[in-house]
């Protein structure tokens, strides 16, 4: 870490005990446990003797801006823990947190008449945390387990100049703005309805894009030479409990019984691809075999982190496996991610990272498997001109893996992709291929999702585009708009002419001004309005007005065409 992000991580963890001291000073029943800093700010959990509301936020700031002018200095020292425990004797979180920390001392940091437990790390006084702000109160539990103590989290942000806060809190104006939440009710694109908590409804136009993202995937997949299959949703709970996934996945995953067999709802697609895999013998000669699957899968997440499409109760992956010989793994890692390459770039996205995971201290296998696999990964991406960084004993126990991380146009980072080298079930459910020698040989099994689900991905390029959505995704690409009455029959025709072409394209039906239309059109974020007024109906033209309000006047149908056809997926 840098010296500038130690400086500001200071700033902030600072900023924590100044909300702590304020709450301190105000209400003295309240029992502090943690505040540590964020990425952008800070937070710090507490049980206080009453419930904090919104309309406490005004007087904790106004305390801790009256210490910040005081200028306390900022101390910390070790104290023994028998001291530590006579100091925090009523605060029974400080005495489990000094029960556990390794030792036979802990850290003590004062400002003022205020002491709060803490491993140090801190800037020089309360004078420097002028900039500031609380932002939330939301709710918490003491270790992050829903089965311990609830608490409330105040939570804040922290600068060191009034410049940053500012372009902090620009950026938050501009993230709200076009928060995919939002966009998905202003362009009518999906709902979430409480007889389904996390269950996403798509209306017909969030469908339309859906369907649009599977064709291009399907597309890119058949270049490849993918074969596409479909497994059932609900598979018996055997072949859960044999896959691993019942043991890891137990508490996300949906049960049901049928005749009297215990049933589960797939978390994920592998389990029934690899039986398809098992319908007969393979052929050294059928691999690479590729089997993808868009796969509808159900994952009970806590209600508290459910996030719009971000994180969803089902969703869809463009999942893929690959089975494939040792051999073949660099050359088909090295295929997969040429295909990372092309997809983003379709969404203009070109800021594009890698981190392989690699072999954790349990894992399955050879380790000179491990090795081959590993090698595979690196090798591929060296080959892709690819920037990557290494997360050391981060791989799952089963094999190492590639995730793919994009920058979005406001400079956010979002983890998508993945392509996971798997030796675990090839073994576990005994797979094989006959070699060229006649002998039996275990397949390695590639796992891909370059969406990684649809339902994040679309979320995500929604707030990257800002909801303009591009000619080629967007639901509807075309809306037709008159300027009278008169120039209905045309519009008709052209519209006729535009939907046998497959163009996702509507009439204004309204009896609003053209200046209304457009208005409306614009709202609706559509990329093309087709103007036609009476002289484009007599001529058989039309004027293109772009969504950024550019115009194209007197385009012919042919040149209208070639147009269209040069956006076409």
């Amino acid at each position: 870490m840098s010296n500038k992000n130690n400086d500001i991580q200071a700033l902030r963890h600072s900023a924590a005990h100044l909300l702590a001291h304020a709450v301190s000073e105000l209400y003295p029943m309240t029992l502090l446990t943690i505040g540590p800093a964020t990425e952008d700010g800070f937070f710090y959990d507490m049980l206080p003797e009453k419930n904090f509301k919104e309309d406490d936020l005004p007087l904790i700031s106004a305390r801790m801006q009256e210490i910040v002018q005081k200028n306390y200095p900022l101390e910390h020292k070790q104290i023994s823990k028998e001291e530590a425990r006579k100091i925090f004797a009523n605060n029974r979180f400080k005495l489990e947190l000094i029960d556990q920390i390794p030792g036979d001392t802990v850290g003590l940091a004062t400002q003022g008449d205020f002491y709060d437990l803490c491993r140090g790390g801190h800037i020089a006084s309360t004078g420097m945390l002028k900039y500031v702000k609380l932002q939330a109160i939301s709710g918490s539990y003491w270790r992050a387990n829903k089965d311990g103590q609830a608490l409330q989290r105040i939570s804040g942000v922290a600068f060191f100049t009034q410049e940053d806060l500012n372009a902090y809190e620009q950026r938050q104006r501009e993230l709200n703005l076009y928060d995919h939440r939002r966009l998905g009710k202003q362009l009518d694109l999906f709902s979430f309805h409480d007889e389904g908590v996390g269950f996403p409804f798509f209306h017909p136009k969030g469908k339309r894009v859906i369907n649009v993202l599977t064709a291009y995937m399907r597309k890119l997949q058949q270049e490849n030479n993918y074969q596409e299959i479909s497994t059932p949703t609900m598979l018996s709970d055997e072949l859960w409990r044999r896959s691993g996934h019942y043991e890891f996945y137990h508490d996300k995953m949906y049960f049901s019984v049928i005749d009297d067999k215990n049933y589960a709802i797939k978390p994920m697609n592998c389990p029934g691809s690899i039986l398809i895999y098992q319908t007969r013998p393979r052929s050294y000669r059928e691999l690479p075999l590729k089997l993808a699957e868009y796969g509808h899968c159900h994952r009970h997440e806590l209600s508290g982190v459910l996030h719009g499409l971000m994180r969803v109760r089902a969703f869809t992956q463009d999942d893929a496996h690959i089975y494939c010989t040792s051999e073949q793994l660099e050359h088909e890692i090295g295929t997969i991610i040429k295909m990372v390459f092309k997809m983003l770039s379709k969404f203009d996205l070109h800021d594009i990272s890698f981190a392989i995971s690699t072999r954790p201290e349990k894992y399955m296998g050879s380790q000179a498997l491990w090795q081959t696999a590993t090698q595979a990964l690196t090798d591929a991406l060296v080959a892709s001109h690819a920037k990557y960084t290494i997360k050391e004993g981060e791989g799952a126990f089963y094999g190492p893996k590639i995730e793919v991380v994009i920058q979005d146009s406001m400079g956010r980072n979002w983890q998508c992709g993945t392509i996971q080298v798997d030796f675990f079930q090839p073994e576990n459910f005994d797979l094989s291929y006959v070699t060229n020698q006649g002998s039996k040989q275990r397949p390695v099994i590639i796992h891909q999702a370059i969406f990684g689900s649809l339902e994040r991905f679309f979320a995500i390029i929604l707030e990257h585009y800002k909801g303009n959505l591009p000619y080629w995704l967007a639901p509807v690409q075309i809306k037709i708009l008159t300027v009278t009455d008169g120039q209905k029959p045309f519009a008709i025709e052209l519209y006729n002419d535009l939907k046998a072409r497959g163009v996702r394209v509507e009439i204004d039906e309204t009896s609003d001004p053209l200046s209304g239309q457009i208005k409306s059109a614009q709202l609706e974020k559509i990329p093309w309005m087709l103007v036609v007024g009476k002289k484009e109906a007599e001529a058989r033209t039309v004027t293109i007005r772009y969504l950024d309000g550019k115009q194209e006047p007197a385009i012919s149908l042919e040149n209208l065409h070639k147009k269209i056809q040069e956006q076409a997926l």
